[in-house]
């Protein structure tokens, strides 16, 4: 494994659980660990990356434009989630 692929994994692992984080904050999913904050946020970064473009919206690039991404994308699958919870 190349280390510039290595710190790749970290950093979208980083992002992606951050974005989770605020995701759950605005969404009040309380009771979810660090390890499920991460898969939402990277969840998420698919969901966002696949969606907003489809329906005409960019966020820009860099690491601030994942983390929007992964962070709208996030809401809506903790959106989804909360639907088939109740």
């Amino acid at each position: 494994m190349e280390p510039t692929s290595f710190w790749s994994w970290v950093f979208y692992l980083f992002v992606g659980g951050i974005a989770g984080w605020l995701a759950s904050l605005l969404m009040r999913s309380r009771g979810q660990g660090i390890v499920l904050n991460v898969v939402v946020g990277i969840v998420g970064g698919f969901i966002g990356g696949w969606l907003l473009p489809r329906i005409g919206l960019s966020v820009g690039g860099g690491w601030l434009g994942f983390l929007i991404t992964a962070f709208l994308g996030a809401v809506i699958l903790l959106a989804i989630v909360n639907l088939f919870r109740r």
